[in-house]
């Protein structure tokens, strides 16, 4: 079975650090590697952008930062949309666009469902990451993007069919995008720090007109029928998070167990990412 790239993205180690922007600018800028490109423009163009969300309130937030390159879909809608084989797959799995036949095909950034094309007004062409593919044909054995990254957020791997189907299970990937049915070779960890919600707290107490931090407390997350999805202890400031939910999925119920304060309940009907405030334990 014909072994393919996969551009694998750990969103819970992107620092926004733009690394990888930067280094496919100095690659492909004023540069032109025929047959895979034409000069990428100074200004305007993010072959990999970096989006940005913010979630919950204060005092508890966090933020993530998801690279969106192009994702060389399998059943890729831009090469069904180019004309004379303008845009193409090769076998190993890289979608590139022939920078002579595409000229003038506009339709071709209209037809990316993820907005990853983008069209060169000078060059009068379509144009959008290439996996660094003419440094892969020299012998490199990942883009450039992936080699400038610190954090280790970004992975470039050749794997069967097999293999990715494995990875995704146990690494616990996702495909990224609105139009999943192209099925993208890019795939993601960690996704849910960018794509869902969670609900934090924190627990308090006052003994002998002194108030603090309640750690090492057990606190359960059941939904509305019941049904326990996930538990979790306090720590030392008392904090207690649950992640990967879904946005306006309803009420949760929240429920608390120490054995020096007792047990209490609190509901929450979650439409965001939120901080349910200081649960007070006194007795």
């Amino acid at each position: 079975m014909t072994e393919k790239w996969h551009l694998i993205i750990d969103v819970d180690k992107c620092e926004n650090c733009n690394n990888c922007f930067l280094a496919c600018k100095d690659e492909f800028t004023e540069n032109r590697f025929d047959g895979y490109s034409a000069p990428q423009p100074r200004h305007g163009h993010r072959w990999i952008k970096i989006n940005k969300k913010e979630r919950g309130r204060f005092p508890h937030i966090d933020v993530a930062y998801l690279p969106v390159p192009c994702f060389h879909c399998e059943d890729a809608p831009c090469v069904k949309a180019s004309e004379n084989e303008a845009v193409y797959q090769r076998s190993d799995g890289i979608v590139l666009i022939d920078p002579l036949k595409a000229r003038g095909q506009v339709d071709i950034v209209k037809s990316c469902p993820h907005g990853a094309i983008w069209w060169n007004e000078k060059e009068n062409v379509a144009q959008k990451c290439t996996l660094c593919a003419h440094l892969l044909d020299e012998g490199w054995k990942e883009p450039r993007c992936v080699t400038v990254c610190p954090t280790g957020a970004l992975q470039y791997k050749k794997l069967g069919r097999n293999e990715v189907d494995d990875l995704i299970k146990t690494e616990n990937l996702q495909r990224p995008g609105v139009d999943l049915a192209s099925l993208p070779v890019v795939l993601y960890k960690n996704l849910f720090r960018y794509r869902d919600c969670f609900i934090s707290g924190s627990l308090a107490a006052t003994v002998n007109q002194i108030t603090d931090c309640v750690k090492d407390a057990r606190v359960g997350l059941t939904n509305e029928s019941g049904e326990k999805l996930d538990e979790t202890t306090t720590d030392c400031f008392g904090d207690f998070k649950f992640d990967g939910l879904k946005e306006s999925s309803g009420k949760y119920i929240i429920k608390v167990s120490h054995p020096d304060y007792g047990d209490k309940e609190i509901t929450h009907d979650l439409k965001e990412s939120a901080f349910t405030g200081v649960i007070d334990l006194s007795v």
